[in-house]
């Protein structure tokens, strides 16, 4: 990664949610009339209570999306694409129990709440 990356990959950490990038990547930002729009999708790393099964990724879940804190007056929205896994030996679709990313790790409770709700 060369600077100009590194620089705009630490903007991003400090603009976004805390913890967010550890378990989505950026995939694009839109700016538009209704203000500006950060498109994330989950990484495919599967959830670790389920480390022991034979997961494989099917895809992502219907888009949500969350108003953020506006930045220079734009308001935000986080367009937020969820995994989902099926486990191969019995064929349930599972996706991350954010109660245990909340615990484990730096995502605010509010954010990690918030996507608990949605499912």
């Amino acid at each position: 990664m060369n600077a100009l990356q590194e620089s705009y990959l630490a903007l991003v950490r400090f603009l976004l949610p805390e913890g967010i990038l550890d378990y989505f990547e950026l995939s694009k930002i839109v700016e538009g009339l209704t203000g500006l729009h950060i498109y994330l999708e989950e990484k495919n790393l599967p959830p670790s209570e389920c480390k022991d099964r034979k997961l494989e990724s099917k895809g992502f879940l219907p888009e949500i999306y969350i108003q953020d804190f506006p930045i220079r007056n734009q308001k935000v929205t986080l367009c937020i694409k969820r995994r989902r896994w099926e486990v191969k030996d019995t064929g349930e679709i599972i996706s991350r129990d954010w109660n245990v990313v909340q615990q484990g790790t730096r995502m605010t409770k509010e954010f990690a709440d918030f996507l608990k709700t949605m499912y």
